[in-house]
């Protein structure tokens, strides 16, 4: 097959992290990462399956990785070499079960949910994170039967979505894609899990005030869980932050109450919740903040906009960062981070078509995710498709995407030849 290959080779490493100062992405093609020829992983075991790509998203943690800024916190839960892609919706090979134990026949189509937890890793008893749903927090994700890696794409055994002959998924992983899906539909799930989960962890009131920061893909698919999975229960007002024109127009169409560029949000803010400005800082505020982006200056801008006993939620994955957190003693601000996915509690886990409270089970982030995505028709936010042969323009439009009035870019692996759209 054919795979984008990830290797630990730092001379590539430091002309990929130069690069990516004239723009994220731009060092695709000089990096670690290489297009070669290899073969498929083999199964790891009992419960293992093979799933061949249809369609593969590129993330911002996989930008951040090629970018070379990807924290160090991650060196010991990554093995080398790795196939990115964790974002993925492809094909079985063989029939199987899913996560809940529903069969899946040969050549159905599925999504991965990527983390490594327990049960993939074949550890048991579980962890006392996964046994409560929350395989996101797993902290066995170097252990086990695999080699380290804390998700599908970071983990030399498992392979990634980037590749054209594919990866191996375990049943726990498995998430059927529902009859009338798109491609593009089902490679959306995952992202949108991600969005799920931060919205319902970030313990929104009735009437509360939201600020969003960033409309890249994390921040409008959180604009779409907060408008109909969190906002039926608590009519919360969405205020969100977005730098360019189709931007402004999805945040608005996917139920935002307010769109403005970055710059005026803290103005729109302030007005909406009567505030005064004191130091760069609102005297009132956001009840909560999300940070869709994760740098220095968005933390700090969250930090400077929302109300005293507030909350800050973490959506975009931050590195080191530098930030002045005066503010977070001084005003008793809460800081959260919203990691991935898992089970979401039956007193927040609202369904997304029908806005009303699932008061009998709680529910996976992906199924609330599934039912979002078809809900907000959320397959729209992907802008463009490419072949693993252009893997340097497609990671250098991936990194450009807001700029260039892309949202989502993705790999095609449907036909050898791909396509740009």
């Amino acid at each position: 097959m054919k795979a984008l290959v990830f290797e630990r080779n730092l001379p590539r490493f430091a002309a990929s992290r130069v690069a990516s100062v004239f723009g994220s992405g731009r060092g695709a093609g000089i990096g670690p990462l290489q297009l070669l020829e290899c073969e498929p992983p083999e199964l790891p075991g009992e419960g293992w399956h093979h799933l061949r790509p249809l369609l593969s998203g590129i993330c911002g943690s996989d930008l951040a990785t090629l970018d070379g800024r990807s924290s160090r916190y991650f060196e010991d839960m990554v093995s080398f070499p790795f196939v990115p892609g964790h974002e993925v919706a492809g094909i079985l090979d063989s029939g199987g079960v899913d996560h809940a134990g529903r069969p899946l026949e040969p050549g159905a189509r599925a999504v991965i949910e990527p983390v490594l937890g327990c049960a993939p890793r074949h550890i048991r008893p579980l962890c006392p994170q996964c046994a409560g749903g929350h395989t996101g927090l797993c902290g066995n994700v170097a252990f086990g039967d695999l080699a380290p890696g804390l998700q599908s794409g970071f983990c030399a055994d498992t392979g990634g979505g980037w590749s054209t002959a594919g990866l191996v998924a375990h049943s726990s992983q498995l998430h059927a894609v529902p009859e009338g899906f798109s491609d593009e539909d089902a490679v959306i799930i995952e992202p949108t899990a991600c969005a799920v989960h931060a919205a319902l962890s970030a313990g929104i009131e009735n009437d509360d005030l939201v600020a969003v920061i960033g409309a890249g893909t994390l921040g409008l698919t959180t604009v779409a869980a907060l408008h109909r999975v969190v906002r039926p229960a608590t009519s919360c007002t969405v205020m969100v932050g977005a730098k360019h024109a189709h931007q402004q127009k999805l945040a608005a169409t996917l139920g935002a109450d307010t769109v403005v560029h970055p710059d005026q949000l803290a103005r729109s803010v302030r007005k909406r919740a009567g505030s005064l400005v004191l130091a760069g800082r609102l005297t009132n505020g956001a009840d909560v903040v999300f940070d869709c982006v994760g740098t220095a200056e968005s933390l700090t801008q969250a930090l400077a906009m929302v109300r005293p006993r507030g909350r800050v939620v973490l959506v975009g994955m931050p590195g080191k960062v530098s930030v002045d957190l005066a503010p977070l003693w001084h005003r008793e601000l809460t800081l959260v981070g919203a990691y991935a996915y898992g089970t979401e509690s039956s007193a927040d886990s609202g369904t997304a078509d029908s806005g009303t409270a699932d008061a009998v089970r709680p529910r996976r982030s992906f199924e609330l995710a599934i039912e979002l995505v078809s809900a907000a028709g959320l397959g729209r936010l992907v802008s463009a498709a490419y072949p693993l042969e252009r893997y340097d323009e497609a990671i250098a439009h991936a990194g450009a995407a807001g700029r260039r009035g892309a949202v989502k870019v993705v790999f095609d692996l449907r036909n050898p030849k791909g396509s740009t759209r």
